[in-house]
């Protein structure tokens, strides 16, 4: 069980925090792209680990993310225009470029130097890709690499990239990720042809509810088997990635060779502040493009990760209890909530906005939050993370696979995986 002040410890993630500290040595999804597309488009607001900031995309294509307030009067640069390589305060004038410096001051007769340089915003290093503008809020003399995803350099139509708000603690949406064993009752299926259930993967692990687990330490997080019975002669093992600081991958639909239509997700949370998060997810076909329909379906906002209004709220929320339907649990799915990200939110905010700790039984996905809580304390010792320096690490999958019962799994889903994951994972 962990203690109340390790509880808070991961729980905290605003400025000067020992995990916000952590949290910052990485690049972390800040935007979709599409929401700033176009240069001299309307500035968009975003807060991140308590911090209130503005994005934008300046004339040449540069994208800015700075502290929201002018520094002349205080006021939303959220309510600037944004021009000629500038975001400009409405209240006086004053203009701000991408690096945070302060450009022009109309209001100021002949503006000095220093007075220029004073003015100053704090600016946060930016990166394109896969459709994600990445962010680092960290030191700039401890720079990192951009994670190495495989989804992030494959073309749009292989790849699908969405968020969505949800109001609960980070830690809390992590561990849930991270946990295979509930798979087998909060996403399971009454009735698999009720209309509730269209286009929902299946996941192949038989009537087995009972998941014995293989958590083994690697490089960039944890690699987690879950086995099951699957006959009298096989196991099915959906082997999926913990990757710091809050990245989940997880299998989709049992593959039978290596190059047999390689499917897979994934997920990031990254913190609004102590009570919120950013749920980020990542679909991948590596093997081919998703078709026009499948993209539009796992990418939409009324899609697979959706429905979600226009600043990505879901409209399955606890105040309309999810659109929980009795009689759809009773014949259609397991908790009568209509998609998987609805189900997972309903759980997991229930929890409420941080979850009591003292009164938890813990169980193994808490591995990865031990990990994190060590790794935040090490740091405050002096003791830099590795991970966010290697950014190849990062590019691994994960699987789901048949195997027989004397088959080792590290060995046997070997095939399945590019990059180092299994390599590392059997040392």
């Amino acid at each position: 069980m962990l203690s109340n002040s390790n509880n808070e410890l991961i729980s905290r993630v605003g400025p000067g925090t020992s995990m916000g500290n952590l949290l910052r040595r990485f690049w972390v999804p800040a935007l979709l792209e599409e929401e700033i597309a176009e240069p001299d488009s309307p500035p968009v607001r975003l807060r991140l680990f308590g911090e209130d900031l503005v994005a934008f995309k300046d004339s040449d294509g540069e994208v800015g993310i700075l502290d929201e307030h002018c520094r002349h009067r205080q006021v939303s640069l959220y309510f600037g225009r944004n021009e000629e390589c500038g975001l400009r305060c409405v209240y006086h004038g004053w203009k701000f470029d991408v690096q945070g410096n302060c450009v022009d001051m109309p209001s100021e007769p002949n503006p000095s130097k220093s007075l220029m340089a004073k003015a100053k915003l704090q600016a946060y290093p930016t990166a394109l890709r896969g459709g994600v503008v990445w962010v680092y809020m960290g030191p700039a003399d401890k720079m990192p690499q951009l994670p190495a995803f495989e989804w992030s350099n494959l073309p749009p139509m292989h790849r699908i990239a969405t968020k969505r708000k949800q109001h609960n603690n980070w830690a809390q949406a992590v561990e849930g990720g991270i946990d295979s064993a509930h798979i087998s009752y909060l996403h399971s299926k009454i009735d698999p042809d009720h209309p509730v259930n269209e286009g929902l993967p299946g996941r192949g692990q038989g009537g087995d509810r009972h998941p014995v687990f293989d958590v083994r330490d690697v490089d960039y997080g944890l690699l987690i088997a879950a086995r099951r019975d699957l006959d009298a002669a096989n196991y099915y093992y959906r082997i999926t990635q913990f990757l710091l600081p809050f990245y989940t991958m997880i299998p989709g639909p049992v593959r039978k060779a290596p190059d047999e239509d390689i499917y897979y997700g994934g997920h990031a949370w990254v913190p609004i502040d102590d009570d919120s998060t950013w749920t980020w997810s990542f679909g991948v076909r590596a093997g081919r493009p998703f078709t026009e329909k499948e993209h539009a379906f796992m990418g939409g906002k009324d899609g697979y990760w959706g429905p979600v209004d226009d600043e990505y709220n879901s409209l399955h929320k606890a105040e309309n209890d999810y659109l929980m339907d009795r009689d759809v649990q009773a014949v259609g799915n397991y908790t009568g909530i209509r998609g998987i990200p609805n189900q997972d939110a309903a759980v997991q905010e229930s929890m409420g906005s941080i979850v009591d700790r003292s009164r938890e039984l813990l169980g193994h996905s808490d591995t990865a939050i031990i990990k994190l809580i060590q790794m935040a304390q090490d740091l405050e010792k002096g003791i830099e993370p590795a991970a966010p320096h290697y950014g190849e690490w990062y590019n691994v999958r994960s699987v789901s696979v048949n195997l027989e019962r004397d088959t080792d799994w590290v060995e046997g889903a070997k095939p399945y995986f590019p990059g180092t994951a299994m390599k590392v994972a059997a040392e």
